[in-house]
Formats: C-alpha cells, structure tokens, sequence
C-alpha cells in the first residue's frame, strides 16, 4: 500500500498532516487527518482564580480570542449566579458582531477565498492573499484590510484590546459605551455592511456564475449528510451570542433542543490513538465510527451547521441571502462541505446588520453594565466561535478557584466530519495512481471549507503524554530506544 503524506497542510489555524493510502490499483482505500501538536489548556487552568479564565482562555486562540473571551465570562455569569444587565449583553454582543467581520473576512480573502478566486489549478504560490489582490484589484485588498481593522478596532473600544479582551467580568462588563465612540462604532459598522455586501457580491460572480464552480460545489465528492448544531434565538433563528443549542438530523427535522448546562447530557467524545483531538457526537445516537447518515452521532457545527440547525436570520438581508441559498441548492438542510463559504458569507452580512441594530438602541450607552456576583458554584457558557459551537465549563470551589475545566471548541465538534470530507474528497478524486498538485489541494479544500483551528482543538491532558525516546550514536546508528 502506497502513503501519499500532505505536510504541511495550508491555509489553516494550528498544523495538521493528512495521509492518504492507495492500494494496489492506485484507489484510495483511507485518508486520515492527524492533528500532531498538543496543548493542555484545560490543565492550565486548575488552580487559578476563577476571574482570570476570560483572560487566560483568549490566549488559546489569537484568531478567535473574543469567542473565547466570552464563553468564559458567560460561563462566570452562571457559576457566580449572576444576570448581566441588559445593557451589559448588549454591549458584549455588539463585540462579538465586530468579531465575526474580522475573522469571516480573514478566511474568505486569505485562506478559503483564494481557491475560487485565483483558481483550484493555479500554481501554489498564486493561492494567497497576494493571489486575490492580483486577481481582484489592489482597491479590493485595501477594503479587506480596512474592515478587518475596523472589526478589530470595534473589538478594542469595548474590549480594551484588538486582541485578547480584557473586558468580560462574571455579571458584566468592565466599562460602559460612552457616546462619542458609539457614533465611531456605527461608522465603522455602516462601512462593514457595505463591505459585506460587496463580499457576497463578489462571490455570486465568481464562484456562483460559474459553472464549473457550481458543480463541484454540488457535487458528491464534497457531499456528506449528517446532523447539524447551532445556537439559535426564541424564533430559532441564527444566535452566536446566546439562545438554545438547537440540533437537526440529515433530514432538517428537529433533534435535540437544550440550555448550556445540560451539554453533557447530549453530547459525548470519542478518542482515537492516531491523534490528540477527540471526536464528539450525539450520545443519543450513539458513535459508529467515521460514517456519515442518519444512524450515526456525528454533528456538524459552523456556518453551515449554524444556517442548517436555524429557520433563519433575525435581519432582513441576511434572511434574503439565505432564502437564495437554500433555493439555489433545492433542499434544506444542504449537505454541500462546499456550501460552507456561501454560509460564511451570509452570516458576514448578519453580523453588521445585527451591529448597526445594536449601536443604535438606546439602551447601549447606558452605564449599568454590571450586577454583584454571588456564591462561586459552576458553570457552562456557550456562544459560537466563527468556526462553530464553543462550549467552556468551569467548577469552582468554595474560594472561587478552578477545580475543573472542559471546553469543547468548535473545531473538535467537526472534527469527525473533517476526517470524512478529507477521506471522502481523496477516494473521488484520486484514481488509478494519479496524484496531481491540484488534485491535493482539492482535497484540502475539504478541511479549509470548515476553517479548522488545531491550536484550539488540542487541549487536555489525562494522564502522560506518549513520549518516544530515541538515543543515535556519531554514525547515526540507533543505540537506544525509551518509550512510555
């Protein structure tokens, strides 16, 4: 059996490797992605002061700290028992819409945009940021710079930072909006809705007015149907901020429906040997390996995961674009690993409309912004990271220190599936031995529509790491080997 190795792996947060193994006719007969670096968050943080997890989790990720951020000060809310003041949520949810057009921006132009703006085929050093600028024009890369700043400075007259927010506290927020920077917010968020909509704009007339595009998009090689999780509000309509954990089985019809603190009850994580993530799926449903259907727990989370698991957008344009997207596809839920860019792109256009709705109620400048906490006991905060369902849980002992943590990031939710996608894109597109550039960098094509983060999705330690040890001699002659 012939090993094709893929290492690096591009255009993704954390490393990766994928190994894809031919047998004797050159077919693919398995594909796996390996997730090779280890980081142990969730023991990090044993011991510390309860107040210090928003800070301390945002450093898991330099590219969705807020997610982070706030999972963790949602979490404190509940631990301490404590409601935030209207004003407070809204503030905090204002963040995170600035968030959002930071990080959809940063994937589309920069890790998965490149692939249907330069070209699939195009040479590698074509399908980069510099790729598309040559592509779209230098006036498109300043607006993708510029807006990308403006989420990030949205981000830093909230938060206190650009990156890594220091502004979540356990019943609410440290500082209130004082009106000369709402007026400065809603400029810049104005700017961002416009922005957005050229995005998608562009995106009808590249990939979506191109047949070649539409195809692949639609076609088996890049078609998986599972379930589909997201948060969404009392109308079911698409959250990252608060609301229920809505689930939909392959066929779009409800499945589960639960509160933060109940997670455990729902969802369940599987580990193999061969890496460090884990693999969750629905306990309901129970694990049977990396088979896609209705008969097994694996979910889907993220943008397509989020519109799938919803019965909508709560703001008109969005509504708009994603009553197209569902018409363009002819069923819901869509099954279409491609589809996620559509998704991604939707959800860019919600977050600035649901921006300019928050900066201009007049609740938003008020200056109660935070209640007492109480009795340090244990909680669960849930919001949606860019990438999908973020799940922090925090037990606190009686002198408000940790004592246990679990975060399920939005990465390991979909980790099962990206293993499927990876191995499902190789055995379609790889026959009789004949592996071209292109046709590996349609295969990671597959992962990169999920905009995986692997810094994130590597974080617990139980027990000891695996260690191998291995001593050569000045001729290179191995003389000892030391295993654990």
């Amino acid at each position: 059996m012939k090993e094709i190795l893929i290492d690096p792996i591009t255009r993704l947060e954390g490393h990766g490797n994928v190994s894809i193994f031919l047998n004797e006719k050159g077919d693919v007969e398995n594909a796996y992605l390996k997730i090779p670096e280890f980081r142990g968050f969730e023991k990090f943080c044993i011991g510390r002061k309860a107040e210090l997890m928003p800070q301390l989790t945002s450093r898991i990720c330099g590219v969705c700290p807020v997610a982070h951020h706030f999972a963790g000060t949602k979490a404190l809310d509940q631990a301490f028992t404590v409601e935030p003041p209207s004003a407070a949520k809204k503030l905090r949810e204002l963040m995170y819409m600035a968030y959002i057009v930071y990080d959809h921006t940063l994937h589309f132009y920069y890790l998965g945009g490149p692939d249907f703006i330069v070209g699939i085929d195009a040479p590698p050093e074509k399908r980069n940021i510099l790729g598309v600028i040559e592509k779209a024009g230098m006036d498109v890369a300043k607006d993708v710079i510029k807006h990308r700043a403006y989420g990030q400075k949205i981000t830093e007259i909230i938060g206190g930072k650009a990156t890594h927010p220091v502004c979540g506290l356990p019943g609410g927020i440290s500082k209130p909006l004082n009106e000369a920077n709402r007026q400065e917010i809603e400029r810049m968020a104005a700017s961002c809705q416009d922005f957005a909509q050229f995005t998608l704009k562009l995106f009808h007339d590249v990939v979506l007015n191109n047949a070649k595009y539409v195809g692949l998009i639609k076609s088996q090689t890049y078609s998986m149907p599972t379930y589909y999780m997201g948060l969404v509000d009392k109308n079911n309509k698409v959250n990252f901020y608060d609301g229920k954990v809505r689930v939909v089985d392959p066929k779009g019809q409800e499945f589960l429906k639960f509160d933060a603190q109940d997670y455990l009850n729902h969802i369940g994580e599987h580990v193999e040997e061969w890496t460090y993530s884990k693999f969750p799926y629905l306990k309901a449903v129970g694990w049977r390996g990396l088979t896609a259907g209705a008969d097994n727990g694996i979910y889907r989370v993220g943008p397509l995961g989020r519109l799938n698991a919803s019965e909508g957008m709560a703001t008109p344009l969005a509504q708009a674009e994603y009553d197209q997207m569902y018409k363009t596809f002819g069923c819901k839920p869509v099954h279409s690993t491609l589809a996620f860019h559509w998704a991604r792109l939707i959800e860019l256009l919600y977050a600035t409309e649901r921006a300019m709705e928050l900066v201009k109620d007049s609740e938003i400048t008020s200056t109660n912004v935070r209640n007492k906490p109480g009795a340090p006991t244990e909680g669960v905060g849930i919001v949606e990271a860019a990438r999908g369902t973020l799940i922090h849980h925090y037990t606190l002992d009686k002198n408000a220190l940790i004592s246990d943590v679990n975060m399920i990031v939005a990465t390991t939710n979909n980790y099962p599936s990206i293993c499927m996608s990876i191995r499902d894109a190789a055995k379609g597109l790889i026959h009789n031995g004949k592996v071209e550039e292109g046709i590996l960098n349609m295969v990671e094509m597959a992962f990169r529509a999920y905009d995986p983060c692997f810094g994130c999705a590597t974080h617990t330690a139980v027990g000891q790491m695996p260690l191998t040890v291995e001593v050569f001699d000045s001729q290179k002659q191995l003389i000892r080997r030391l295993s654990r």
